[in-house]
């Protein structure tokens, strides 16, 4: 008989599971593929976007990643609804420190607060978890580049190579298979677009079904986050043998 363990946040079924935290993140694992890797010269972030009509009019902004501050940047794999409310909410964070301390908030000191702001919402009554999990990229003066991947329930760790969304166990142990110390951001390109096309849903990798986003530092010392535009993420797709060039007909 069914004691309706799963009907609300706070309440632990006899093995200590809390129901509503699991479903949250089987939401998740419907969602778009999104991986995350850590090189020595910056950090990489594709995601899968999932196109649901041909008919529905793309906007020109990021449909997977998210610029939070100048030295941070995620992407989001589960319901966008309940990533838009936290990703305003650690934008505001970050200008609130900087604001108050002239110098950017540390990169895990942020992911923490979020994480927290995520936990209290499997902690009281009448609130549902926020179905979404998120893939932080950042730099800062304390411990360089770093990659951080938090889920429902409010845990977050340090990852050097990172997946979430559909898939992401087979994504995640090809990632553990393939990952080398003291791999470069063009290695990382590649190696994110190698596991995306073998664990997408979609037999073709198209640019319109991706997007592709990197965190680095310029020469000048300054942090840059940039987003593949598309005709640069066809050549990279061409040049990782993921996709055939177009070749057009002569006369």
């Amino acid at each position: 008989m069914s004691r309706r363990y799963d009907s609300r946040t706070t309440i632990f079924s006899p093995e200590g599971r809390l129901y509503q935290v699991e479903y949250a993140m089987e939401a998740i694992g419907n969602a778009g593929s999104a991986i995350g890797i850590l090189a020595k010269d910056g950090v990489v972030l594709v995601g899968e976007k999932k196109v649901t009509s041909k008919l529905l009019q793309t906007s020109k902004s990021s449909e997977k990643m998210y610029k939070i501050d100048d030295h941070l940047a995620c992407a989001v794999a589960g319901i966008m609804s309940d990533a838009n409310i936290l990703i305003n909410t650690a934008r505001v964070q970050a200008q609130r420190y900087a604001f108050a301390y002239q110098e950017p908030m540390p990169v895990e000191q942020l992911v923490q607060s979020l994480c927290d702001t995520k936990q209290g919402y499997t902690q009281f009554g009448g609130l549902r978890p926020f179905g979404v999990s998120f893939l932080f990229a950042g730099w800062d003066k304390n411990y360089g580049f770093q990659l951080y991947m938090s889920d429902p329930s409010g845990n977050y760790g340090g990852w050097k190579a990172a997946a979430i969304g559909a898939n992401n166990q087979a994504a995640q142990s090809m990632l553990k298979q393939d990952y080398k110390e003291e791999i470069t951001r063009e290695e990382a390109v590649e190696l994110a677009i190698k596991v995306l096309s073998k664990t997408m849903d979609s037999t073709s990798l198209t640019a319109e079904k991706l997007e592709l986003a990197e965190v680095f530092v310029l020469p000048s010392g300054s942090v840059k986050y940039e987003v593949c535009s598309p005709e640069a993420l066809g050549k990279l797709l061409v040049k990782s043998g993921v996709t055939q060039p177009v070749v057009s007909e002569s006369s």
